[in-house]
């Protein structure tokens, strides 16, 4: 179940002008919300869209997030938002993140979420969902926090 890919997927974002603290930084709380931008593209891509998996009777619900700030983002900054899934377990998967400027890492996120059906009980990940996050999912721990 290890079919590692050549690259995480990844996502572009632009810093926009809102974004920003009063330091003229953006903001801590975007970070989360491009964080999770880059899953939900990742989900998307892997024909997991939340509308679909809702209509399937299932949903992911993020049980913790771990954020590491490293580098500021300024207006304007072209970013790119890297996912990799780090981890599938019986009920749950482990996602590692990082927001990019070019080369330089500006944040780290691992995130957990479970696997409920819409009634919000932890169930089992689905054969079906587990093969299409195989492809995003790397054997060596990737892009954690």
């Amino acid at each position: 179940m290890q079919n590692a890919p050549t690259a995480p997927h990844r996502h572009p974002v632009k810093v926009r002008f809102y974004e920003l603290d009063p330091y003229g930084h953006l903001n801590h709380s975007v970070y989360v919300q491009l964080f999770e931008t880059g899953r939900i593209e990742l989900l998307d891509e892997a024909g997991l869209g939340l509308h679909d998996l809702e209509s399937e009777g299932f949903r992911f619900v993020v049980t913790r997030i771990i954020t590491k700030f490293l580098a500021s983002a300024v207006a304007g900054d072209n970013l790119v938002i890297e996912t990799e899934v780090l981890e599938l377990r019986r009920a749950s998967s482990r996602w590692g993140q990082r927001l990019l400027r070019g080369d330089v890492v500006l944040a780290t996120q691992e995130v957990v979420a479970a696997v409920t059906g819409t009634s919000g009980k932890p169930t089992r990940f689905p054969a079906d969902m587990a093969a299409r996050l195989t492809p995003y999912l790397v054997a060596d721990g990737g892009a954690g926090a």
